[in-house]
C-alpha cells in the first residue's frame, strides 16, 4: 500500500512539473513572437515653408493620414525593429499663391491682389504613402499601454493633384500637373498607448523643378506637418 501511494505521488508530480514546464514555455514562445502590427491614423496642420516672399496661408491647411505598418523586431525583448507600412494621405494648402490657367493650358503664379475678392483659394493633394522607419517602444506581448519612439522617412506618389478658386461667383479648378509626383519627407512620432505627436518635414518640393512666379521669383515651397497619430493594434 505504501509503494502504490509513493508511486501515485511520484507519478502526481511529474505530471504537474510537465504541465507547468508547458505553460511556461508557451508565455516564452508568446513573448519571443509577438508583433506590434498596427493600423495608424492621423490628422495634423500643414504649415508652407519656403514659399515666396509675401506669401501666407489662410483657413486651417490639413493632412490626413490613414494606412497599416508592419512590425519587424530585430532583438530578443521585441522594443527594437523596424517598421515598413503602405497607407493614404490627403493634403489641403490654404494659401494666396493663386494658380491661373490661360487658353494655351499655360500655368502661371502669382500672389492673389489685396482688392481681390475670395473665399478660398486652396492646392489639394492625394497620395499613396510608404512609411519605413525605426521603432523603439517598452512594451510586452500582454501590455498594450507602453510609450512609443518611431522615426524614418516617408515617400509619397500623387495619385492627384488640383488647384482650386473659389469667390461668390465663380469656381475655378483644375488638375495642377506642375505638382511633383514622387515626394519624400522625414517624420517622427512619440507618445504613450494610443495619443502620440507626430512631425513630417518634406525633404522635396511641393512642385516640380524650375517654376517661377510671375515676379521671377523661384516655386520651390516644402511643407511642415505637425498633430497627432494614433495607433491601433
Amino acid at each position: 500500500m505504501k509503494l502504490r501511494s509513493l508511486v501515485v505521488l511520484i507519478s502526481a508530480f511529474i505530471t504537474n512539473f510537465i504541465c507547468a514546464q508547458s505553460d511556461t514555455l508557451v508565455v516564452v514562445e508568446a513573448d519571443e513572437k509577438y508583433f506590434e502590427d498596427q493600423f495608424y491614423i492621423g490628422l495634423n496642420y500643414n504649415l508652407l515653408t519656403r514659399a515666396p516672399s509675401d506669401i501666407g496661408q489662410s483657413s486651417f491647411s490639413y493632412n490626413f493620414i490613414v494606412g497599416f505598418i508592419k512590425d519587424l523586431p530585430i532583438n530578443r525583448r521585441r522594443n527594437i525593429g523596424f517598421g515598413l507600412g503602405a497607407g493614404l494621405s490627403i493634403s489641403s494648402i490654404y494659401s494666396d499663391l493663386l494658380a491661373d490657367k490661360d487658353e494655351n493650358g499655360n500655368i502661371f503664379y502669382q500672389e492673389i491682389p489685396d482688392d481681390f475678392s475670395y473665399n478660398r483659394n486652396m492646392l489639394k493633394m492625394n497620395f499613396v504613402e510608404f512609411p519605413i522607419e525605426f521603432r523603439w517602444r517598452n512594451s510586452q506581448s500582454d501590455n498594450y499601454r507602453f510609450w512609443r519612439i518611431y522615426s524614418g522617412i516617408k515617400f509619397s506618389y500623387l495619385l492627384s493633384g488640383k488647384s482650386k478658386l473659389v469667390t461668390d461667383t465663380f469656381k475655378f479648378t483644375f488638375d495642377n500637373p506642375d505638382i511633383r509626383n514622387i515626394q519624400y519627407g522625414v517624420y517622427l512620432s512619440f507618445g504613450y498607448n494610443t495619443w502620440n505627436f507626430y512631425a513630417q518635414y518634406d525633404l522635396s518640393n511641393v512642385f516640380e523643378d524650375d517654376k517661377f512666379t510671375v515676379d521671377g521669383e523661384a516655386l520651390e515651397p516644402r511643407i511642415f506637418k505637425a498633430g497627432l497619430i494614433f495607433y491601433i493594434l
